[in-house]
């Protein structure tokens, strides 16, 4: 994407705040306008008022002071404007861009997550949307003011003295050339910049989530060794852009400096010949801060554009990702579901490789049936239920429900008809009633206290103090494995789906409590179509059917006891348990 299509797409957010955007520029105008007319009436009074008599004067200075007095005041009230209502502004807009990359996250697949780090995604949401939104608050203004300003000041100055006036804005054009050439060395810094902080942020993210197992193996010093190697490549990276930031601030510094002096030698060079007064030169003077002032803005503003438009483009990156699962044009819901599950000729390899996970699946699920995957681990078993609610795309042949192509169906109505149960579960922050409510938003706690019994959970719930309103930690860290999981199913039970997935639920457990959540599990998977996962054989005997996995496909299927009989792959696995 080009760069004039970037800068359209930046603009764009501004569209909403059209008002607020136009009343922001129309007070830094204002107050830019103020800054060039002050030293017009200073000059007034020493070239003109000065002369009056002394009572005239004493009458025009009093009203010039309150003139000047008043447009103090106005400048104070447009500078609150710009730095109050300004930055709203900026923040509204953040917040809209938030949004979007928020939204556009919720709609990437497994696929993109399979690939990326939390870090460096998080950086985009947070960093970097702060440093765009600065740019579109004080982007437009400080051009704005700049340019008054520098315009303002040379038209003026060149009435007063044209030939000072062109000594002094003659520094201009080697501004410019400095200041373009060590813009290209700064954005290239800024981009390294936000990449050291994106691993430095994932670095974190992953030793905070993980701080248990740190702990448990006394890594701590391990930890800080990996943060530290982070750390340090943040900190040269920074060098770098700093370097380039000292020599465009310190090259400008001394440039404005040099326009005093140049003012001052050759103003006090015209005095002498006689073709400058000295209510003239004080008035140069007077002017060299509003030349100066506008520099720091730019000066100011090539560091936030460094930022934001760096910041920009990786926002657009990801915004330029399309889902690799969608939505077709003409997807339709699902109002009734029976739960027939068919998968046809299935095959299926991960984005980055052609090693097929899954080689031509045939298999014929009928509504209701129970379901069991066994095999060795890596044959795809986990692979094979994650197509049926489209986590991943099949590469070849389809899956069907009650005859109709997953691919036909919109997303949203194919996942809210399954339910899936996993081996590692995944509570959010926050009350047990709400992560149990997660299955189903807009249910009554009454409906919530009803799918708990169901799971086996309410009991061990009422045990707390606080009961449904108890606050569970991060990811549930207050509560047990088989806690946990009951609380899983009990969300399940609530989105009452009928198609189930249940993903090795149980093997992280203790016998006892694989017990009880096994019998949450029987009576959730009751008259539904349901599909487990089962290392330990002992919790699949009951199954309707009993699908064996390999790495060339389905080896066999039947009851446990036919497959028993067989003789084949199951029973060796089963003599492997027993």
């Amino acid at each position: 994407m080009i760069m004039k299509e970037k800068l359209k797409k930046l603009f764009a957010y501004y569209n909403p705040y059209k008002r607020l955007f136009y009343s922001d520029l129309f007070f830094a105008i204002l107050g830019a306008a103020i800054t060039l007319v002050i030293p017009l009436i200073i000059r007034y009074i020493t070239n003109q008022v000065v002369y009056y008599r002394p009572q005239e004067a004493k009458r025009a200075i009093v009203l010039l002071g309150l003139v000047l007095a008043g447009l103090i005041v106005l400048e104070i009230l447009c500078n609150f404007y710009i730095a109050y209502y300004g930055h709203i502004m900026g923040a509204k807009m953040e917040a809209d861009m938030r949004k979007d990359i928020f939204g556009h996250y919720q709609k990437l697949t497994f696929a993109f997550y399979d690939n990326q780090k939390v870090g460096h995604l998080l950086s985009r949401i947070t960093s970097d949307l702060f440093d765009i939104s600065e740019l579109l608050h004080h982007g437009p203004e400080d051009l704005v003011i700049s340019a008054i300003k520098i315009i303002g000041s040379f038209g003026i100055l060149v009435t007063v003295n044209t030939k000072l006036a062109m000594i002094m804005f003659a520094f201009i054009p080697v501004m410019v050339i400095f200041a373009f050439y060590y813009n290209g060395k700064m954005k290239t810094a800024f981009v390294h910049n936000r990449e050291k902080i994106a691993d430095i942020n994932s670095q974190i993210e992953d030793s905070l989530a993980g701080i248990r197992v740190v702990k448990s193996f006394a890594n701590e010093d391990e930890e800080m060794k990996k943060f530290k190697a982070g750390n340090d490549n943040f900190v040269n990276a920074k060098k770098v852009s700093y370097k380039y930031m000292g020599i465009y601030n310190s090259g400008l510094g001394a440039m404005t400096t040099l326009v005093t002096v140049a003012v001052i030698i050759s103003g006090v060079g015209m005095m002498l010949n006689g073709s400058v007064e000295l209510a003239d030169l004080v008035t140069f003077l007077l002017y060299i801060n509003n030349f100066t002032d506008p520099v720091k803005k730019l000066v100011s503003f090539t560091e936030q554009f460094q930022n934001g438009y760096s910041g920009f483009e990786r926002f657009l990156e990801i915004l330029a990702i399309a889902p690799d699962i969608a939505d077709k044009p003409d997807a339709v819901s699902l109002s009734e579901v029976k739960g027939d599950i068919e998968f046809k000729n299935v095959s299926f390899h991960y984005e980055d490789t052609q090693e097929q996970v899954l080689r031509s699946i045939n298999l014929k699920v009928k509504a209701g049936e129970y379901i069991a995957l066994v095999g060795p681990s890596g044959v795809g078993k986990t692979t094979l239920c994650s197509l049926i609610p489209r986590f991943y795309e099949v590469s070849e042949g389809a899956v069907t429900i009650d005859g109709t192509d997953i691919r036909e169906i919109r997303l949203e109505s194919l996942r809210n008809h399954i339910g899936i149960v996993q081996q590692d579960v995944y509570l959010f922050a926050g009350t047990i009633m709400d992560n149990i409510r997660y299955g189903k938003p807009d249910a009554s706690d009454e409906e919530v206290v009803r799918a708990a019994k169901r799971a086996n959970a309410h009991e061990f719930i009422m045990s707390f103090p606080d009961g449904y309103d108890t606050d569970i930690g991060q990811r549930g860290v207050k509560l047990s494995g088989g806690q946990k999981q009951r609380l899983s199913i009990a969300r399940v039970f609530l989105k009452n789906p009928p198609v189930l997935i249940f993903d090795e639920a149980t093997s992280a457990l203790d016998n006892e409590s694989e017990q009880v959540v096994q019998k949450s599990l029987e009576s959730l998977a009751k008259d539904r179509t349901t599909f487990v996962i089962a290392h330990r054989l002992t919790t699949i005997r009951n199954a309707g059917k009993i699908i064996v996995l390999t790495e060339e496909g389905i080896a066999e299927q039947g009851t446990h006891e036919e497959l028993l009989q067989k003789k084949g792959l199951y029973e060796s696995l089963y003599h492997m348990h027993f």
